[in-house]
């Protein structure tokens, strides 16, 4: 199996996702825009089978990114992005311990939806992940439904409800995926999420005891905040759809993470989480947590979003280089 070695700086890697207009597809779609799409991230099945390892060189440290398929609940097989130290790197390094452990913390990224955004993929959290690999951390970036690009227009609403419930499951599956990687340390387990990817990782994580730290980037506080967006739905018909949805808001879920720690993101001029809509998450979620408003950002958020969430979680892990 070949390596590639790519000297690269953790700066450089940081600064590859500009900021971009906010998501236009949300709005119910063309009719041209219905027309089946494949998602360009996944690569062939046959890369799949058999991956071929990047090596990348950091400021920190040599790290490994390979590209794998899991087998789902369904049976079905779904992309992912493994990021972990290289095999000869050396051990994360912890303060507390003040010693070299065997143990590596672990993350779960869960991405945004945000087209035509080139980061409304898996790839919207790989400078984080290889910056973290550089430290110890092993991470992994997975694929979702709304990794396809007209997801949203496509989607049956009328499953709304039970997609939703599914989706926790296969958020949960996603973490026996990456907790079953060598020496992973139970004591420092995050998911961090974006948009939907905040959304079902605060319902999955409610649920999980076995994550210990949870980021919750830009959601919003139910579901039907955005599947109405398309199609419409008025009167009792709205009533009876919001009501069914209700039981699984995120605002309902994130009181019950507590005590594990939370870092919240939200960005004042976001056309998808109103200031009112993200003041209740934040009020709505149990100490201990960190809030972090940015002034102007919009739903993609800003590039001081993402070295907070860097630090927050070096912090929150002890970590030191």
């Amino acid at each position: 199996m070949t390596s590639i070695l790519v000297a690269v700086g953790v700066g450089l890697l940081l600064q590859t996702s500009p900021r971009l207009a906010p998501p236009a597809s949300r709005l119910p779609p063309r009719a041209s825009d219905l027309a089946p799409r494949v998602s360009r991230l996944a690569p062939p099945a046959s890369h799949l089978a058999q991956p071929a390892p990047l090596a990348v060189q950091t400021g920190a440290g040599a790290v490994t990114v390979r590209e794998l398929t899991y087998a789902q609940l369904d049976g079905s097989r779904n992309a992912a992005t493994l990021v972990e130290p290289a095999a000869h790197a050396a051990p994360a390094l912890s303060e507390a311990a003040g010693r070299v452990e065997a143990s590596r913390p672990a993350i779960l990224f869960l991405h945004w939806y945000g087209p035509p955004s080139p980061t409304s993929n898996r790839t919207q959290f790989l400078p984080e992940a290889v910056a973290l690999a550089g430290d110890g951390v092993v991470s992994l970036l997975v694929d979702t439904p709304w990794t396809r690009e007209r997801w949203f227009g496509q989607r049956d609403s009328a499953k709304d409800s039970e997609f939703t419930a599914q989706m926790v499951r296969d958020v949960r599956r996603a973490l026996d995926v990456l907790l079953a990687q060598p020496r992973v340390d139970a004591a420092r387990v995050a998911v961090v999420g974006h948009d939907f990817g905040a959304m079902w990782g605060a319902l999955a994580v409610a649920a999980d005891p076995r994550v210990t730290h949870f980021v919750y980037a830009a959601g919003t506080p139910s579901f039907t905040d955005w599947y109405l967006y398309t199609p419409k739905r008025e009167g009792a018909e709205r009533e009876a759809f919001v009501a069914k949805l209700a039981p699984l808001d995120p605002i309902n879920f994130l009181p019950k993470i507590a005590p594990r720690p939370v870092l919240l993101q939200f960005g004042t001029k976001d056309p998808h989480v109103k200031n009112e809509a993200a003041k209740a998450q934040a009020d709505a979620t149990r100490e201990p947590k960190t809030v972090k408003i940015y002034d102007s950002a919009e739903h993609e958020l800003t590039f001081q979003a993402r070295l907070d969430r860097l630090a927050w979680l070096r912090e929150q892990f002890k970590l030191r280089k």
